[in-house]
């Protein structure tokens, strides 16, 4: 069953044990293998027996799941392909791109339009604010999907049983606003945030920052990367005019609510480390392995 055609189904109680979210759950422990063994550069058959699958039954999961192979998958977690991501850093922070309407190059603000509380709102921490919530299937793990009357305002991951880990942690950052379950309302959202083909620079998704004016400044600044590139804290922090202030910006980038969609995944150290990431630097490594699938790098 294809992602899309999940969200097309009423919601059964099986909905949660579908193929997107099976298919991470084993994905997960091959990225955990590959992330511990890729400078031995692991074969097929090693990583296979590591999490206890036949070769072929691996090969044909990474391929759905992500369009290239265990192999091409252990060349992206590589620091070599880490560094390729941050070429020209800081000119792509600031470049004009020459768009058109396909492709994996481009510009990921074209197809988000972003609106953000004032700060008198967000000192209020979220109150007068209704909160719809629910959990769906993603390619990375069940993933907590959260909505305003203004847009999307979170997006975060949870493994299987830590469901209600991660919405405690979401709830926390707005304690003041009202949540509601409603499954029926974020499912529309969930199903633009996962389906590639429904990234569409004519239906653009709205997304609601709800955070300080210094981290809305640091996650518009995430929009600007597109598919394949990544950026550093430091460059960060120059193109928002505080060239001093890479913790701050890392600290911002760590508080982005809507995971994915405003990409910190794309933010590694200055050596192409990985660094950390809310939701877990295995999770990160199976983004950033996608997303070189999507767009061909390896």
């Amino acid at each position: 069953m294809s992602l899309a055609a999940a969200f097309e189904t009423p919601r059964p109680v099986a909905l949660m044990t579908d193929a997107p979210q099976n298919d991470y759950d084993l994905v997960r422990r091959a990225v955990e293998y590959i992330s511990q063994h890729w400078r031995d550069q692991p074969s097929l058959e090693t990583i296979a027996e590591a999490v206890g699958m036949k070769p072929l039954s691996l090969q044909r999961l990474f391929t759905r799941w992500a369009g290239l192979s265990p192999k091409a998958f252990v060349q992206a977690l590589t620091l070599d392909h880490a560094r390729s991501l941050l070429a020209d850093s800081a000119s792509v922070l600031d470049a004009t791109y020459e768009v058109g309407l396909s492709g994996p190059g481009r510009l990921h603000d074209l197809f988000v339009t972003h609106d953000a509380m004032t700060p008198g709102d967000y000192k209020a921490r979220g109150a007068g604010i209704v909160i719809r919530w629910a959990f769906h299937p993603s390619p990375f793990g069940e993933a907590l999907v959260m909505i305003t009357e203004r847009g999307l305002a979170g997006v975060a991951f949870a493994d299987a049983g830590g469901e209600g880990a991660t919405l405690a942690d979401m709830k926390s950052r707005w304690p003041e606003a009202d949540y509601v379950e409603d499954w029926d309302a974020t499912a529309p959202f969930a199903r633009r945030i996962f389906d590639r083909e429904a990234w569409r620079p004519d239906q653009p998704l709205k997304i609601f920052m709800i955070g300080s004016d210094f981290e809305v400044r640091v996650w518009e600044t995430l929009l600007r990367l597109p598919l394949g590139k990544a950026t550093t804290y430091s460059d960060i922090a120059a193109h928002i005019g505080r060239p001093t202030a890479a913790r701050a910006v890392g600290t911002a980038v760590g508080k982005n609510p809507i995971s994915f969609v405003v990409p910190c995944h794309r933010v590694l150290g200055k050596g192409g480390g990985l660094c950390g990431y809310h939701w877990g630097l295995t999770r990160k490594r199976a983004i950033l392995g996608w997303e070189a699938g999507v767009s061909g790098q390896v």
